[in-house]
């Protein structure tokens, strides 16, 4: 229904997508997909968040990011991976999402 990728480095990448089930309900699927060293596929880890935990979800993360920019690493330049998106190659994001999706649709039988 909704996507949304976020480039990580060279070998990984971050989906956002928004699924809906049988039951016209939605939730989230976080997928972090990283591509293999020897460059054979991709490995892919799934989070499914769903509405109820969408707030307590938000909150922690943003506490916990917080956390680690003010009280752990007050100084980095958080920033400087904002100036380095130009810098990846997005024909391999786009053969990774394609494959990602078509695997999803493979896995993925929400019949609740």
């Amino acid at each position: 229904m909704y996507s949304k990728k976020v480039r990580a480095g060279k070998r990984r990448t971050y989906f956002f997508d928004v699924r809906r089930t049988k039951g016209d309900d939605f939730y989230l699927t976080l997928t972090e997909s990283t591509k293999k060293f020897n460059g054979d596929g991709y490995e892919r880890h799934k989070i499914f968040l769903y509405k109820e935990d969408f707030n307590r979800f938000l909150g922690n993360l943003e506490e916990v990011i917080n956390y680690i920019k003010t009280e752990l690493m007050p100084n980095y330049d958080y920033d400087e991976f904002n100036r380095r998106d130009d810098d990846y190659d997005d024909d391999d994001d786009m053969d990774e999402y394609e494959g990602s999706r078509r695997q999803r649709r493979n896995d993925e039988d929400m019949s609740w």
